[in-house]
């Protein structure tokens, strides 16, 4: 009797120690709150704040859609292809961005409206990304390729826009080079309160227009055959994500620049600390952990190593060694 009633004791301070989804949303809640009255106020005093907030506002605002559309297009693109180890970078995205600002250097120059004019350099980022992508949709599927096909066309396309970027480069003037770089890293300086409020407006948008997909999303993530028997029709709900995909990833790549492994990790995380199929508490973790990564890398970057490197840097350090350690896991199992 004895001997049972102390296991029963152990079992109910295991249950009381189990923490629900709910609380864990909570909890990063706390943390990605913590992380950005840390990088608005600190530092703060009677002469310099009203210059330094107005400053760090923009920054915080640009991070939270950044982190909100990077981690969402992720989970929607991994839900989609049934893999954890894929991000949307593998349609070739951040390659069609980075030859987009390659070739309006190499043929206007770096004095050009495209490249100085931040307005027009982000609508027209988003226009080629979104024609780009649109065009390998319409090929793929009119030949009755499926997502795998796809993904392998993506592939060989990133690759060539990528080394068509590269031969560009090598030819363009090297003060214009100096300048194009920071075109290719992700940036949260300088950020443009008109192009903020439209890419605001705009993901709010696409938000909405996906709110009724999220329970369907649950359904994909069993399988294409298992959620088509269950009345899910997959093909059409896979093209209007993908769209929804190619969309917010470029907004996010035309606000602030590539992040190539940010989706990657945080979605994995999510996935790891919820440990639940349901995609309303993963869509939340997602974005409030991409809020942590972004707001705390960039206090930072800013605050402890005085802007010595870049949060993509970081990030795309982070995220490569933890693509690593999910390849070998994989192959392990």
């Amino acid at each position: 009797m004895q001997l049972s009633s102390k296991i029963f004791t152990k079992s109910n301070v295991k249950k009381k120690i189990k923490i629900d989804d709910k609380t864990k949303i909570y909890i990063l809640s706390v943390i990605a709150l913590v992380c950005i009255m840390l990088f608005a106020f600190s530092g703060l005093n009677a002469r310099n704040y009203a210059y330094n907030l107005s400053k760090r506002i923009p920054k915080i605002i640009a991070m939270c859609i950044t982190g909100g559309s990077i981690a969402f297009s992720s989970l929607l693109f991994q839900t989609i292809t049934n893999n954890r180890i894929l991000t949307p970078s593998i349609l070739g995205l951040d390659s069609i961005y980075t030859f987009g600002q390659t070739i309006c250097v190499y043929l206007f120059g770096i004095e050009s409206i495209m490249m100085t004019n931040k307005n027009v350099n982000f609508f027209a980022s988003v226009i080629i990304m979104l024609l780009g992508t649109l065009l390998l949709y319409k090929f793929v599927f009119k030949k009755g390729g499926n997502i795998f096909v796809l993904l392998l066309v993506g592939t060989v396309v990133g690759t060539l826009f990528r080394s068509m970027s590269s031969f560009m480069q090598v030819l363009i003037d090297p003060n214009d080079f100096i300048a194009l770089q920071s075109k290719m890293y992700a940036s949260f300086t300088n950020i443009n309160t008109d192009i903020l409020t439209i890419a605001f407006v705009l993901i709010c948008a696409i938000f909405i227009f996906t709110y009724k997909d999220i329970k369907k999303l649950d359904v994909m993530n069993l399988g294409r055959e298992i959620a088509i028997n269950l009345g899910i029709n997959h093909d059409k709900l896979s093209k209007k994500l993908l769209l929804v995909v190619a969309i917010l990833v470029s907004i996010s790549t035309a606000l602030v620049g590539p992040i190539t492994f940010l989706g990657l990790l945080v979605v994995n995380l999510s996935y790891q600390f919820f440990k639940t199929y349901k995609h309303s508490y993963l869509i939340t973790g997602s974005v409030l952990v991409s809020i942590i990564a972004l707001v705390g890398g960039q206090f930072i970057v800013e605050r402890i190593l005085n802007f010595s490197t870049t949060v993509s840097i970081i990030i795309n350090f982070i995220g490569g060694l933890y693509f690593i350690y999910l390849l070998l896991k994989e192959a392990k199992s």
